[in-house]
């Protein structure tokens, strides 16, 4: 079973808070071999969606993904950190985490544009939910990335 939960930086216990920090380092460091600052100081200005396994005693954390002001990042909200942990990819939950973010931001900020910096290779997920690449490719720590942006209104 799957918790979801939606909250500000300062609303994590810190066994929730230090597992979504080792589970992001897992996946963006570890598995991706790439040494980046992932503690960018952008944390405290975003809104953390995550699924929490219901059925382990301490925090677990499946998936996660963090929508960044606007303003703080870039002039439109922004979805980042987008990770669904390793024992949890091909169950839908990556797929079920955009799809709340989305509707998230289309309520706090209605017809307002959303940007991402997407992985160059998960341009045809991102395209599922309306964005659309706005950029050439560039590299960041490594690995291809390019920015997407999901106008608004935006028609399925």
């Amino acid at each position: 079973m799957v918790h979801w939960q939606w909250g500000k930086f300062s609303d994590f216990s810190p066994d929730q808070l230090y597992e979504v920090l080792r589970v992001r380092q897992a996946v963006f460091t570890v598995e991706q071999d790439c040494a980046y600052q992932d503690a960018d100081g952008k944390d405290q200005s975003a809104w953390h969606l995550t699924a929490w396994r219901t059925a382990s005693p301490t925090p677990e954390a499946l998936a996660y993904l963090r929508v960044v002001f606007p303003g703080k990042k870039y002039p439109e909200p922004s979805i980042g950190r987008v990770l669904t942990a390793e024992g949890a990819r091909g169950t839908g939950l990556g797929r079920e985490l955009m799809r709340r973010a989305v509707e998230q931001i289309e309520r706090e900020y209605p017809q307002s544009p959303i940007r991402i910096s997407a992985q160059q290779y998960l341009e045809s997920f991102y395209r599922d939910f309306g964005f659309v690449r706005v950029s050439e490719p560039y590299d960041e720590d490594g690995i291809p990335h390019i920015e997407m942006l999901r106008p608004e209104p935006y028609q399925s």
